[in-house]
């Protein structure tokens, strides 16, 4: 159910005179559509769970990464379908529910929802990680709270972040990555002994069941090309550009994190002896580049990591004040606007608080594999969609019709069943509850299920015009 807010709009003249429902307006081109995703996936997410996922295929996250690009290019395929379909905000649950009915939408676009509630909860827990190994004499929650109260009232007052700033953020993070790889390969040519080459990809000790759970938990960094396609309705010539943007955004995100991956993985291939699963990439930058390129890596890193914050807790507030406006939760809370403001207040301190318990009460791990469940159950239903809008209810059957709507898409569900199969049992449970409230909201929604749910309408206007929203950026 995630939709961007809604923050340029058009009104037209309608035959009475009276001005029609304001629309979003067509700005947006190719290449602020490959921006907005490449920073959406923020290009240092690698180091997010750099220590959890090389600890979990023992030395080769860079295999992993290549699993999961190439598992996401198919998924993202299956996405340029759809938006060739349905060129309308709304993502996977416009494309779940316009294929398979409201009720199977519904569950799909809740589910997606879980990412984005859990998206700022993994910003701040992240916040607190680097900022106590940078300053261990303050404690993570200190950082996490005053991260929580900032952004929230940021978010509460309606600050904007400019959306030419994405420029700048994604420019910071590839210099950084370029300083990384550049320092990265002086280290190796001084090193005694050359690593294997291949080694952060495959071993003999590798197994297809490590690869199989590490990659399974990175897919949470592959969210911006779901993110590019909620921008439908803001793109110029939606059919082609958006498609175009989808598969380059997850092309080019997927070289990046394979290339950082590499590089340091052959600088430090002793993955054993971090001092720390959840900061270990600061052990990695101490030995290739000292504390300078430390000092660096944590001043971009945390920068990425606020503005993520921000964006995303203002992203998903507007995605519950939307459900709240169309009767999906409760109206009252969820719909209610700061009348000095003209934000959410209510949802976007539900949001912070949400952020605050997770940040404090869960692990690392836990937090970035429960998003992981969300996207990989949405892409799942984004590919299968692609075989019943396209085979089964326009009957295109011809061979490229076989191969572009069954065979790829049939590839993509298989590998994201397979990636999500693979993530842990304490995972399933967490990501079962949120499911098993989803069907509750939706029974009482539907008076036990008897009729049909409501359909969020992301194209149309708030009743009472929310202040705009910052513009998403970099998620971690």
């Amino acid at each position: 159910m995630k939709g961007t807010p809604v923050t340029h709009t058009s009104a037209s003249a309608g035959p009475s005179g009276t001005a029609s429902a304001p629309r979003l307006k067509r700005t947006l081109g190719a290449p602020a559509l490959l921006l907005f995703g490449l920073a959406y996936m923020l290009p240092l997410a690698v180091f997010t769970t750099y220590g959890l996922v090389t600890d979990t295929t023992h030395g080769h996250l860079a295999g992993a990464y290549l699993v999961t690009t190439i598992a996401m290019l198919f998924t993202a395929y299956s996405y340029a379908n759809m938006v060739r379909a349905y060129p309308v905000a709304g993502s996977a649950y416009t494309y779940t529910q316009r294929s398979f009915g409201r009720h199977l939408g519904f569950l799909t676009g809740w589910t997606l929802l879980l990412d984005y509630l859990a998206l700022p909860l993994l910003n701040y827990l992240v916040i607190g990680i680097y900022l106590n190994a940078a300053f261990p004499a303050i404690p993570a929650w200190v950082f996490i709270v005053a991260s929580v109260v900032l952004v929230t009232v940021l978010n509460v007052i309606g600050i904007t972040l400019v959306s030419s700033a994405n420029l700048a953020l994604v420019g910071v993070q590839v210099v950084f990555i370029a300083v990384f790889v550049i320092t990265g390969i002086a280290y190796l040519t001084g090193v005694a002994q050359m690593p294997d080459l291949i080694t952060p990809f495959f071993s003999g000790d590798t197994t297809l069941s490590s690869i199989a759970a590490g990659s399974a938990i990175l897919a949470l960094a592959f969210l911006g090309f779901d993110a590019v396609s909620t921008l439908s309705e803001e793109a110029k010539d939606a059919r082609k550009s958006i498609p175009r943007a989808i598969m380059l955004c997850t092309l080019a995100g997927g070289l990046l994190f394979i290339i950082t991956a590499y590089i340091a993985g052959l600088v430090f291939p002793d993955y054993k002896n971090f001092t720390d699963l959840d900061s270990a990439p600061l052990d990695v930058m101490t030995r290739i580049g000292g504390s300078a390129l430390f000092t660096f890596f944590t001043a971009a890193y945390i920068a990425g990591s606020f503005a993520s914050a921000m964006t995303s807790q203002a992203s998903v507030a507007r995605i519950l004040y939307a459900m709240g406006r169309d009767g999906q939760l409760p109206r009252r809370v969820f719909a209610a606007v700061h009348p000095r403001f003209k934000t959410p207040w209510l949802a976007v301190i539900l949001v912070g608080v949400v952020g605050l318990a997770g940040a404090l009460l869960l692990p690392l791990d836990i937090a970035a594999s429960v998003i992981s469940f969300g996207a990989l159950v949405a892409f799942s239903f984004v590919n299968l969609a692609v075989i019943k809008h396209y085979v089964i209810d326009r009957k295109e059957r011809g061979a490229k019709a076989i191969v572009a709507y069954i065979v790829a898409p049939a590839i993509g569900f298989a590998l994201t069943v397979w990636l999500w199969t693979s993530l842990s049992v304490t995972t399933f449970i967490a990501g079962g509850i949120w499911v098993l409230v989803g069907v509750l909201i939706l029974a009482i929604l539907t008076g036990g299920f008897r009729r049909k749910p409501p359909v969020m309408d992301f194209s149309e206007e708030d009743p009472a015009p929310l202040a705009e929203a910052p513009t998403p950026a970099p998620t971690a």
